[in-house]
This record gives structure tokens, sequence and C-alpha cells, in this order.
């Protein structure tokens, strides 16, 4: 996949990370003059049509969400079989490495995280969308020490989907709120209940 063009503009340099549901390549806008990152649907997903117009729709809402502390979604698009999403490239590691690398981790460390996490996720509240899958895979940390929310909204697509191996791509179940593991509606408080485990296990 390295070295394509997508939509004449995006061109992919190198594989970077990799999901249950998509592989995350660094490119470079050539528009834009820029580095970027972009997210690629597996092909085993791209014949579930229900599942993606709705996360086209989610990626599409969770790319108004302007925050300093979310991965910003600059696009969202296809081409071919193709589904991507163009994401802010952050240079630094998933809260996940961190936390492998440092954990436990001192009190002011772990707060001051949980503080930009939490920012992130009340700003997302406020406007309406709920993350549901907060967990130290989708935070990253930049060499500075913020932490910024990435994958905002594709739970959700996720979760309205017909797709039957839906744990493999959510991922773990460890994070989820006791209604969301039963398949229940969710609300803001689930995200908090993620982020209390997320919490739980910096320390």
């Amino acid at each position: 996949m390295s070295n394509k063009v997508l939509a004449g503009r995006y061109e992919l340099f190198e594989r970077i990370g990799e999901g249950g549901m998509s592989v995350v390549y660094k490119a470079k806008d050539k528009l834009l003059n820029r580095f970027v990152a972009i997210k690629i649907l597996k092909p085993e997903f791209i014949n579930d049509h229900k599942f993606i117009d709705s996360f086209r729709r989610e990626s599409q809402a969770a790319a108004s969400l302007s925050h300093p502390k979310i991965v910003n979604i600059y696009d969202v698009g296809r081409e071919g079989n193709i589904h991507y999403i163009v994401m802010e490239l952050i240079e630094g590691k998933t809260l996940s490495d961190y936390i492998k690398e440092q954990g436990p981790m001192s009190y002011p460390k772990v707060i001051a995280l949980s503080k930009q996490i939490a920012a992130a996720l009340s700003f997302a509240h406020k406007n309406h969308i709920i993350h549901r899958d907060v967990k130290p895979h989708n935070v990253m940390i930049t060499p500075n020490g913020t932490a910024k929310i990435t994958d905002f909204g594709i739970a959700k697509a996720v979760s309205n989907s017909t797709i039957t191996n839906i744990g493999s791509i959510i991922g773990s179940v460890h994070y989820f709120s006791p209604e969301q593991a039963k398949g229940q509606p969710v609300a803001n408080n689930a995200d908090l209940y993620s982020l209390g485990i997320v919490l739980y296990e910096m320390l």
C-alpha cells in the first residue's frame, strides 16, 4: 500500500499502526504540503454497507470536534474499495505503550493526563458525541506530555453495524461500562467509567 496516492493528494509512506478494523499509514498531503496520518479500513469490512455508511457519518461528526486534546480529523473519503480517514499526525506514543514503559506512573503525572483526557471528553459530550471506546490504545502522548484522544465516533459506527465479530473490532472489553457490555444504550457516563479504568491502570 505504501507509495500509493489517494484522491490525487495523499501519498502513503509507511505503516505506523494497526487496530482491529483498520491500518494506519504516515502520509503526505501534497496539496497542503504537510504530513498526516491516514486510517484505512481493512478489506473484510468494505462489503458491510450499513457499517460503511455509519462509519462515514460518525467520522464526519467527529471531524467537527476542534479541541487541543483531540486528534483532528481533516478528511473522510473513498477511492475504489479503499475507505479512509485523514487525521492529524501525532509524533509520540500511545498511552498503552507509555504505561508499559513507565507504569506504575506517579500521582502527579496520572492526574495531569487524566485531567487532559477528561477535558477532551467533556468537550465532546457538550457537542453530543460519546467516544464509547476510551482506552489507553486510543490516547496519544506527545513528546512534551500532552494527551490527545483519537478514534472519536468510530466505536459508534461499529456498535451500530451488523458485523458479528464485534469483540475483535472494538478491542478489549475490559474498559466497557456494564451497560455497554450488555449492548444497551450508553450515555456520557460510559466514557467516564472507561476513564476510571484507564486511571486505575496508569496507577
